[in-house]
């Protein structure tokens, strides 16, 4: 990057090994200095995920950060705003996903599934906007999924949650859109490739070479995409599917 350039600097909040580390890795194999959070707990894990990634050329700052609290979201912000430069992307990547009967769903579950999915989304969107309007541009990314348009059985919390994640961005896009910054939120409609899949899905091999199972990747390069396209619509939202996958 020559001196001209002003920095570019994205910012992946809930980064497992999975969809978030793809995410990270795009967007600093694309130029963008990455900052990678995840609860303090597991730092040690996330850290292995950040060198991964510098070893093949990428800049990665990994932070151990609750996305549930309000005074860690902040001074999170005011770091890489502060310390490392003016955010360009912004991307909110928390699962959260969990799956209970109704009956078995306590009011614990509910409240931290809500709190995990849908009000750090609503912070991360909130700090993102701060630092964004001021300058006229940026892109904010929330990562959804088939639960965002609908509640399967045993999976209340999380339906719920993922629901009222899609309604936050909805109203951001409307707002946001105004003032030049892209807001998108990103359905990830089917199984994707991990270690969830791994262990709970017996015919993956079969799935995968049929193209039936979403791939970090590609979710990744997507996310990419979005930032690079720049729309003006003050709405967007884009359905990920496995091509032969019908609903």
């Amino acid at each position: 990057m020559s001196e001209n350039q002003p920095k570019k600097v994205c910012l992946v909040i809930g980064v497992g090994d999975g969809v978030g580390a793809a995410i990270a890795k795009a967007f600093a194999l694309n130029g963008f200095e990455t900052v990678i959070t995840r609860r303090a707990r597991n730092l040690p894990d996330l850290e292995v995920i950040a060198q991964g990634i510098r070893d093949q050329g990428g800049v990665v700052h990994a932070r151990g950060v609750d996305a549930r609290s309000e005074e860690e979201t902040v001074a999170l912000f005011q770091e890489i705003e502060r310390d490392i430069g003016p955010l360009e992307v912004v991307v909110f990547n928390i699962g959260a996903n969990v799956r209970f009967s109704i009956e078995e769903t306590t009011a614990r579950v509910f409240t931290k599934v809500w709190e995990m999915a849908c009000f750090a989304g609503f912070l991360a969107g909130r700090e993102a906007a701060k630092a964004m309007v001021p300058r006229g541009r940026g892109t904010i990314i929330f990562t959804g999924a088939t639960a965002s348009l609908r509640g399967r059985e045993n999976f209340s919390a999380f339906a719920s949650a993922k629901a009222g994640l899609r309604a936050v961005a909805q109203s951001m896009a409307r707002e946001l859109g105004k003032k030049n910054i892209h807001v998108a939120h990103v359905v990830c409609d089917g199984s994707i490739e991990g270690v969830f899949a791994r262990e709970n899905i017996s015919d993956l091999d079969q799935r995968l070479a049929e193209d039936r199972i979403l791939k970090p990747d590609d979710i990744a390069l997507n996310y990419v995409n979005l930032h690079e396209q720049k729309r003006s619509a003050w709405t967007h939202e884009l359905d990920l599917r496995p091509w032969s996958e019908t609903w």
